[in-house]
């Protein structure tokens, strides 16, 4: 990993080789970022990415040997993964959170998304396609509403995004959760509260720890959840 040095490096998996090819000319013309191997099918991804190390992996979802939501799954917590896809599925949407992905965005969502969603990630954030969040989020204020199966229908793919709350928030924690749901980033809300990024940074570790949330997009639907509650 960079660990903070350098540039980015990143590991992309799809099993087509154009969709390699594009994002690797979209990316490694960046100045913080270099593409440091591809893989065609998802084991692949996974044994490059424990053998390189690098700080994002962009897994496709439908790939041979292992999909890119169990590749998110085995990289959690050593890498930061983007989930990229053709699929606008809101049960890949919510496996891939519940994985921990940090990004889901569609391969239409165009290359300024694209690097953006890296640097996101990098920054502790989690980018979401725009085509996809306006769903997801009045999804998460509907109780029981239910993802629009595809064809995982059948995996384990139910459940909230946060286990709920098992220490009460504070009022600063509230304040900078309600702004997460917003779509406010770590930098944003920093400004906005007179905090530096890294007081931000603790505050979301907290909350996730307090919520039991895997992401900055599992804060957000606890948040949707509460005012859903209250209406």
């Amino acid at each position: 990993m960079s660990g903070g040095t350098g540039p980015v490096r990143i590991l992309i998996a799809d099993d087509q080789a154009d969709v390699r090819s594009a994002f690797r000319m979209i990316l490694d013309v960046q100045p913080d970022m270099t593409v440091v191997a591809e893989a065609a099918d998802g084991a692949a991804a996974v044994e490059e990415a424990r053998r390189l190390r690098p700080d994002v992996v962009l897994a496709d979802i439908r790939m041979p040997r292992l999909d890119g939501l169990e590749v998110t799954r085995q990289l959690s917590g050593q890498c930061k993964v983007i989930v990229v896809t053709t699929f606008d599925l809101d049960e890949y949407v919510h496996t891939a959170l519940r994985h921990g992905a940090a990004g889901f965005l569609l391969k239409r969502s165009g290359p300024v998304l694209l690097i953006e969603a890296v640097r996101a990630a990098m920054a502790g954030d989690a980018l979401i396609s725009p085509q996809v969040t306006v769903r997801l989020l009045r999804h998460m204020a509907l109780p029981g509403a239910e993802p629009k199966p595809g064809p995982l229908s059948g995996a384990q793919t139910s459940g909230p995004l946060t286990a709920g709350p098992v220490e009460e928030l504070t009022a600063r924690e509230r304040e900078i959760a309600e702004q997460v749901a917003d779509g406010a980033t770590n930098a944003e809300i920093g400004a906005g509260l007179f905090i530096s990024p890294g007081t931000v940074k603790n505050h979301l570790a907290s909350i996730q720890r307090k919520l039991g949330a895997r992401n900055r997009v599992g804060i957000a639907a606890w948040v949707w959840e509460q005012a859903a509650g209250n209406r």
